[in-house]
Order: structure tokens, then sequence, then C-alpha cells
């Protein structure tokens, strides 16, 4: 069994035919689907998605770059949806300098009000993070030893950076924290060498898989729309990478999602 814990499976990429993706996902091996929203009304259609599939789960949220949909009611919206039985995450957030669609200020505002949010709801959250390691870990830092001196549950799970791409000393300094690492499509391009020499060192126990469909497609795919069926070929690149069997990367991060999301 497997799972694809990041998927914006509420795309119109996916209108077309989202049933029989989801239909090629069961058939692939693939058994459960965190699709994570990135404002408040993809939040909302995540969470609809969810409710019409047993094993279909979502994320609330407003990810950095839909900065600019934040207003008064947004935080007491998505607070409401956490009380869903099926959302078992906030997210998509985090901190994004690259497109800066919103101020680096008001992203953080967003983010602190949001890991608040993730706080009061007992929820982990699902981290984006481009060109913003350094501010992104200080406040995280500062946020899991706020949890860790209120005896929070958080401080045993408090969430995944997803698709991760950086360097060693960033991912031993989130596991450190005990926040997962999602792998994704880029760890099988050709490209990829670095990123892989770095999941290569990384425990295991800390490690979820995802597609972020429909982006970052794994090779040979790469240029197509992404897809969950498209998980294991990402479990078999990281078999690869770690020298170990399918089926002990399949069922350790299964268990890692386990222990994350509480499915």
């Amino acid at each position: 069994m497997l799972s694809d814990t990041h998927c914006h499976l509420y795309f119109d990429l996916f209108d077309e035919d989202r049933e029989e993706v989801i239909v090629r996902a069961w058939e692939n091996g693939v058994k459960r689907i965190l699709l994570p929203g990135i404002d408040l009304s993809s939040s909302h259609q995540a969470v609809e998605f969810a409710n019409q599939h047993a094993n279909l789960f979502a994320a609330v949220g407003v990810h950095p770059n839909d900065g600019a949909t934040w207003n008064v009611h947004t935080l007491n919206e998505l607070s409401d949806l956490c009380r869903h039985p099926k959302v078992v995450a906030v997210g998509e957030i985090g901190l994004d300098y690259y497109r800066q669609h919103s101020t680096p200020e008001l992203q953080k505002e967003i983010l602190h009000a949001q890991l608040d949010l993730a706080v009061q709801s007992g929820k982990p959250v699902i981290l984006h993070n481009r060109q913003s390691t350094d501010d992104l870990i200080q406040i995280l830092s500062d946020w899991v030893s706020g949890l860790k001196t209120s005896h929070h549950p958080l401080a045993d799970r408090p969430g995944v950076v997803h698709s991760f791409q950086g360097d060693l000393a960033e991912a031993n300094r989130l596991i450190e924290m005990n926040f997962f690492l999602g792998i994704s499509g880029p760890i099988t391009y050709k490209n990829s060498k670095p990123l892989q020499i770095v999941i290569r060192e990384l425990p295991l126990d800390y490690l979820l898989l995802e597609t972020d469909a429909p982006f970052l497609s794994p090779h040979p795919y790469r240029g197509k729309r992404n897809e969950p069926a498209y998980i294991p070929i990402i479990a078999e690149m990281l078999a690869n990478i770690k020298e170990k069997p399918f089926a002990e990367i399949a069922e350790q991060t299964e268990n890692n999602a386990k222990t994350l999301f509480a499915w």
C-alpha cells in the first residue's frame, strides 16, 4: 500500500478525467491521497472531494503565493473547515521568496496565523518553501520550541516540508525538529544526483511519498501532467537510492504517513 501525501486533485487540469485518475491510482497500489488547499476556495474543494471518497483526505490553508486572498474572515473559515473529520492537516502553507506574489511580511503574518491554527486544531502542517529557508527554519524553530514547552502533542509530529529539495544541513535541522520530508518526482530526474546524495543520508522513518500533482511529474513523464498513479515510480527510485527493497520503502513511508496524519 502507498499514499500520495500531496496532490492538488481539485485543479481544473483534472476536470475531464478526475474519477479515472483516482481509479488509476487505486489500480497502481495508491490507496490514500491527501489534497492540500492553496486558498480558501480550494480548501473547500479539497474537503468536498475528500467527503466523496473514503480514501481521499484534505488539508486546508492559504499558500504564500495566494496571500492576497487573505482577509479578516479567512482564519475563521479555515478553523471551521479544520473540524471536518476528513481534514488531517493545515496546509499548504509556508513562505515563497521566488515568486513573491505576496510580500515577505504578509507571508510571515499569514504563516504565523496558520501555525496558531494548527496548534488550536491539533493538526500538523504541510509546508511550502522556496528560496526562504533561513526565515522558514527560524519561524519553525521558534514554533516547535513553543510546542515542546507547552507539551503539545504536535511537538512529536509538527508536519512535513513538502517536495523537499534542500541540502543535508537543512534536512537534518528539520528532522531534529521532528518534521517529515516529502519526496517527489525530482528525485527521478537526470540532473538530480545532488538531491539523491542528500536523500541517501536521511533516515527512512522521516520520509513521505508525494506527487505534487499536477506538477513535478517523475521521469519518464516529465513535462506532462502528473497524477497519483505515478507514486510507485517515486517509491522505486527511493528504493534504489536507499538500496532497500521496494516493499520496505512502501511499508515505512506508509507508516510515516499514518503517524503524521493519523488516518
